[in-house]
């Protein structure tokens, strides 16, 4: 279990949510060390009985906060349309990974008010890590205990170190980290890309796919942006959370926020 928060927190049964979080890590691990099968979504993407026991587990420790839930392993039946909170969860982020046995796989929680998210945690179950953030609160990671975390205060993008997806690396990704002259490249899965650059220990993340969807961003955009760094859409444009549509068309650019602009632009000028 994790110990006392690492700050005055505005949700008021925060301690039993990340509680629920661990548990459900710790059923993610059982799963991960028997010989479990594999199936397929109708998009064709993987799913574990890890997936599905994540998610009970979640939904049980969130219901009783009374607050809506859109997780990515639930028909969304659109009722979070008309609230002011919703819970936007991924119940195992990193599926391939998971199946990979890499190890690269996390659980993702974030809190959404007014269509823009105020609380953020991620959990890495092989490693016990948890990062959590709120809104005004600071980002802080627990292991062991909690430390505040923030991004690094490197300006020069030719110096910084890039992370990518380990399975969906595009040609134009390569010709984007190209031109910007990003020469330390790393290949990591899941949301951990988000938790390294808002520890320091890597600058930029972008993907210009257009299959990710509001679970895979939200817990993580709070806490780049509590650690200091910047989350938008490769255009620049700011996330809204709990609309009807669950995608982001326009892909993602993660940064230490230094280098943010800097890489929009390079961004637009191969575009144009």
């Amino acid at each position: 279990m994790i110990s006392e928060l690492p700050f005055n927190s505005s949700q008021s049964e925060l301690e039993k949510v990340l509680d629920g979080v661990v548990r459900a890590g710790e059923k993610i691990i059982e799963i991960y060390n028997t010989d479990f099968s594999t199936e397929k979504k109708d998009d064709d993407s993987p799913i574990t009985q890890a997936d599905i026991e994540s998610n009970k587990i979640l939904k049980e420790v969130l219901e009783e906060t009374g607050i809506a839930i859109l997780s990515e392993e639930d028909v969304d039946d659109k009722k979070r349309l008309t609230e002011e909170k919703v819970w936007i969860i991924d119940p195992l982020d990193g599926t391939t990974d998971f199946v990979n046995r890499t190890g690269e796989f996390t659980i993702m929680v974030g809190l959404v008010e007014n269509h823009k998210s105020i609380l953020g945690i991620i959990y890495w179950p092989i490693k016990k890590k948890m990062y959590l953030a709120e809104s005004g609160k600071g980002a802080f990671c627990h292991n062991e205990e909690w430390e505040k975390i923030e991004v690094s205060m490197m300006s020069e993008m030719q110096n910084c170190h890039a992370l990518v997806s380990r399975h969906h690396l595009s040609e134009k990704e390569k010709k984007l980290l190209d031109e910007m002259e990003i020469s330390v490249v790393t290949s990591i899965g899941s949301s951990l890309k988000v938790t390294e650059i808002a520890s320091g220990d890597a600058e930029i993340y972008l993907t210009t796919t257009n299959k990710m969807k509001q679970w895979d961003t939200c817990a993580s955009n709070c806490i780049i942006s509590e650690a200091g760094g910047k989350m938008t859409d490769i255009s620049g444009k700011e996330f809204s959370y709990n609309t009807d549509a669950v995608h982001h068309e326009n892909g993602i650019l993660v940064t230490n926020g230094l280098i943010h602009q800097d890489a929009l632009d390079v961004i637009s000028r191969l575009d144009s």
